[in-house]
């Protein structure tokens, strides 16, 4: 038997190959310390929500004593929810004043931000920043103006004065501005020279574009008009126009609360801030990322 007059070699492994391959495995290493940590800082945040929907299937006296027996869980509360208080009707009012102000809103705030990025007049930003400026105006201030501004027009315990007040938000306007001074004007001069409006250029070319920040925009005030509590316990008399948030304050007493009843109708107010989340979510993130986009 020959053999090769060729040797077989081994492969050789550098000093650089070594000291490049280190710097990989720590990269790998952070990585994994990384995501650990998230995994555990996200532990925390679904703790309290996984406590809620636990209590929500006990019994009172489980949850006094803290005990937990698999055996007691039931739906029974959900269902003694909606006898106990006029929850549906909350969950209607809620629906009709949180759906109301997110469209009025993202309708209003889009105008304004649209003549403030895109149109050219005197005093523009002079007149946004001054608009600006009342962000440092707490709500706490306007409360007792709006409220008679409300009474006197006779829109008292009304869906017009749970839904009007808060159909004006800086914070929308000046976040659509901020992406709207992203697009390019381009888009604008040609709609222009085919003979469009600005109307017609704000609701057929920028809003159009505008759907991720938009999607943002609708969960951000979706969820503080659904857990609004303050302005509907002032501007509200009767139970037929209170909201799920004033609701759940009647699971709690001066000496007592029902815990129970509490959690599963806390469990209940949540979901459609869930649901509407979880359908937005690409989009949510989109938005984020987008609308700090630098102007011009």
């Amino acid at each position: 038997m020959k053999h090769s007059q060729y040797p077989i070699t081994q492969p050789i492994v550098t000093t650089t190959a070594r000291n490049a391959a280190k710097p990989i495995d720590r990269l790998q290493t952070s990585h994994i310390g990384l995501h650990l940590l998230l995994l555990v800082a996200g532990a925390f945040v679904l703790l309290p929500f996984a406590l809620m929907l636990l209590a929500s299937l006990m019994p009172k006296a489980d949850i006094l004593r803290r005990t937990f027996d698999v055996g007691r869980l039931s739906l029974d509360n959900y269902a003694q929810v909606f006898r106990v208080a006029p929850f549906g009707r909350y969950y209607l009012n809620s629906i009709i004043v949180a759906t109301g102000t997110t469209t009025l809103q993202i309708l209003v705030a889009s105008l304004a931000a649209f003549a403030f990025a895109r149109l050219r007049f005197p005093g523009r930003d002079a007149l946004f920043v001054l608009y600006l400026a009342t962000l440092m105006i707490p709500f706490q201030v306007t409360m007792i103006p709006n409220f008679i501004l409300v009474r006197l027009l006779g829109w008292f315990n009304t869906y017009q004065a749970l839904i009007l007040p808060s159909a004006f938000s800086v914070f929308s306007t000046f976040l659509l501005r901020q992406y709207f001074m992203g697009l390019p004007l381009d888009y604008d001069e040609a709609a222009r020279m085919d003979g469009a409006p600005s109307w017609r250029i704000w609701a057929q070319v920028i809003l159009p574009l505008s759907g991720p920040v938009l999607a943002t925009l609708a969960i951000f005030n979706f969820q503080a008009a659904w857990n609004d509590f303050l302005w509907p316990l002032v501007i509200t008399r009767t139970p037929e126009m209170r909201t799920i948030p004033i609701g759940l304050s009647a699971f709690q007493g001066q000496y007592s609360t029902e815990w129970h009843l509490l959690m599963a109708g806390s469990v209940v107010a949540l979901l459609p801030v869930l649901v509407l989340y979880i359908i937005g979510q690409n989009w949510f993130v989109r938005g984020i990322t987008l609308s700090g986009m630098g102007g011009r």
